[in-house]
Parts: structure tokens; C-alpha cells; sequence
């Protein structure tokens, strides 16, 4: 069997290093906020080429900190309207909703899954005051474009990065490099990833860092002493050291998923399989490798027979889910025919820095005769 992601696998080089961290925190006797995670948060942000990092608990808490940042600052307001693709990951829009904002869903791009550009100008209202960039698969959005926008309408903009750790724009520059906060999770199946949940948020903005350093524990600075009603949302001590193991490899990593990105693009070659856009650039570090195919089931079950396991990110687009029936948001009756389209077709291919070359081929191979 060729599983879709073997974490076991992608873990086993660190495990004597990993112990050997474990040992080393426990002998600090400093479990909260220590060394490993202010370690961590200069090397994250001197990686991203950001002058702040701010570790949290996870990449949903990143999000939503960042948000009530802006809301602690002034610069946004509870019922703002924010921006967000309507085929994200409910998580995205989730955060929106527990700053007490009100998302405002936008088609994607067929082509990349990411959201449109040309489609963002026109839901833009006076109560429009950001945009959640969703850097959907680990390919960044048309951040150019998206840029242009914001600041023709004085909107902020927040990135969804939790799938694009170490994605560099066209610019040769890191995510975020030129923008005003993203949120990362390390989520164990992430590109990076630990062994549990943690998240991570990047700025340049002094001001919002300051604020977000206090918001993720309790709203203080000083111990006893709350500027802000803040939550416990910090990343974890033993966690933290075992991302300071594993981030100096995440390029090459990445490397590696884009090699495996390659192959699949030039070797699979089958009237059935659509393929995302791709430039070939740095600018994708394939989280996931997603196709479409109008027959979904029927090429899922095929694959599991010939023991190659797949993924569905995601099944159910956010506006049909039950949580925002009409006895909540009311999504449930919009049509948002391109997104439904994506969740209807698409279905993610093993890719994983482990994937051996032999794995590679035999996927080629068996989708070939499909």
C-alpha cells in the first residue's frame, strides 16, 4: 500500500534527535514560553524574512489572533466584512466569524483553486475592510494583483498560509514578506509540521506584534498584568524544539514535492486526469497535488484497489455545510458553481518527501491505465 501521507516515516530521522530535545526541555524544567519557542520565533521569522514571529497554539488560533489584533489597533471593527475564496478550508472562514466578522465568500480560479483577482473588485462594499488570502495547495495567490486592490480600497490584507510554508513569490521573496501578517500551522501533516497542533503568526507590523505577543497569553505582558481580554493560545515549549529540528530541512523538502510535482505533470498522461496550472517557479511547494476528474469515485476506488491511498480536500464546499444552514448565515441556498465544480472533481495524489521514485512510478503507472 502506498499511503497518501507516512508521517511515521517522515518523522523516524529526527526520532534520536527528537528524544534527545524531549530530555533537554524536561531537564530546563521551563515547559511554557521558553528557549525552544523564542528560538523558534526568530529563526521562523528570519526564514519568512519577517522582523516578527509569534507562536500560537495552532494555524485557526493564528488567524483569529491576527484579526482581533486589528480589532484591538482600531483598524478593523466587529461586522467588518472580510474577503475569503469560497472554496477554502472551513477553518478560514471560521476565524472570521470568532472575531465576530462577517466573511464575504469570492469564486476561485478554476485553473490554480486559488481565488480570483477580477472577481474580488466587485464584492468589495463600503463594509469591506480585508482580505483573507488563502494560499490554497501550497501555491501562493496572485498576490500582485490582490495587492493592487487593497490598496486602491485601503482594505488590509491577512494571508491564510497554513498550507505554503516556504512558498517564494516570482519577486524572489518569501511569503509574506511584503504583506501586513499570515498565519501558519504546523499541523503534523503540514509541510511543516510537528507532532501535535501549533501555529505561528508573521508580521512586519510592530505595532500588531505587540499586541498579538500579549493576546495569546491572556492579554499580558507581565505576568498578573492584562492589557487586553486575550485567550491561552501559545505554542507549545516541546513542539517549538522539535520545529527547530525540522525547519532547516523544509527546502529541500519542498525540493522533493516539487520533483514528485514534475513527474506527475510530464509522465501521467490520461484524457481523464486535469491538472492545477503550475509556472514551475517556486512560487508552489505542493502541500498537495491535486487533479480533477469528472468520475471522482470511481478513479478513488480504483487507485485503493491498486493500493495507492487518496485524499478528498475537500468534499463538501464551505457554503453547503451543514454549521451555515439557513438557520445561521443562510449559505446553503448560494450557488457558487465553480467552487462546487472543485469540490466535486478534484482529489489529491500521494506527495510527500518520502515518496520513493519506485512509489512515484507505480502511481504514473497505474493512473495510466485508469
Amino acid at each position: 500500500m502506498i499511503p497518501f501521507l507516512d508521517l511515521k516515516k517522515i518523522n523516524e530521522p529526527y526520532e534520536t534527535a527528537f528524544q534527545e530535545k524531549l530530555k533537554l526541555v524536561l531537564h530546563n524544567g521551563w515547559y511554557i514560553l521558553g528557549k525552544e519557542v523564542e528560538t523558534f520565533e526568530k529563526t521562523f521569522a528570519e526564514y519568512c524574512k519577517t522582523d516578527y514571529c509569534i507562536g500560537v497554539g495552532n494555524g485557526f488560533d493564528a488567524l483569529v489572533l491576527i484579526f482581533k489584533g486589528y480589532i484591538q489597533l482600531g483598524k478593523l471593527q466587529k461586522g467588518d466584512e472580510v474577503i475569503v475564496p469560497a472554496n477554502t478550508f472551513i477553518a478560514s472562514i471560521l476565524a472570521i466569524l470568532q472575531a465576530d466578522l462577517v466573511p464575504v465568500l469570492v469564486e476561485p480560479k478554476l485553473e490554480t483553486y486559488n481565488i480570483n483577482p477580477d472577481l474580488v473588485q466587485e464584492k468589495i462594499t463600503s463594509k469591506t475592510k480585508a482580505i483573507l488570502v488563502v494560499h490554497l495547495y501550497g501555491q501562493l495567490a496572485e498576490m500582485e494583483k490582490i495587492n493592487e486592490i487593497a490598496e486602491k480600497n485601503n482594505l488590509i490584507i491577512v494571508e491564510d498560509s497554513a498550507q505554503s510554508h516556504g512558498a517564494i513569490s516570482n519577486l524572489k521573496s518569501k511569503i509574506n514578506n511584503l504583506q501586513s501578517s499570515a498565519a501558519y500551522s504546523f499541523y503534523p501533516g503540514k509541510n511543516l509540521g510537528c507532532l501535535g497542533d501549533g501555529g505561528a503568526i508573521t508580521t512586519n507590523d510592530p505595532e500588531l506584534a505587540k499586541v498579538l505577543f500579549s493576546l495569546r497569553n491572556y492579554g499580558s505582558q507581565q505576568k498578573y498584568y492584562n492589557e487586553y481580554i486575550g485567550v491561552n493560545s501559545r505554542l507549545d515549549e516541546i513542539q517549538a524544539a522539535f520545529l527547530n529540528l525540522k525547519l532547516p530541512n523544509l527546502d529541500a523538502d519542498n525540493d522533493k514535492r516539487r520533483a514528485i510535482a514534475k513527474r506527475y505533470l510530464a509522465e501521467i498522461k490520461n484524457e481523464k486526469i486535469m491538472f492545477p496550472f503550475w509556472d514551475f517557479s517556486e512560487n508552489h511547494v505542493f502541500h498537495l497535488f491535486v487533479i480533477r476528474t469528472q468520475n471522482r469515485e470511481a478513479l478513488q476506488d480504483y487507485l485503493m484497489q491498486n493500493d495507492i491511498q487518496t485524499v478528498i480536500h475537500y468534499p463538501v464546499p464551505p457554503h453547503k455545510q451543514k454549521a451555515f444552514s439557513t438557520e445561521t448565515l443562510g449559505w446553503n441556498n448560494l450557488s457558487f458553481p465553480i467552487t462546487e465544480k472543485i469540490h466535486n472533481e478534484i482529489l489529491s495524489l500521494p506527495i510527500s518527501p518520502v515518496l520513493t521514485d519506485s512509489e512515484v512510478s507505480f502511481v504514473i503507472e497505474i493512473i495510466n491505465k485508469y
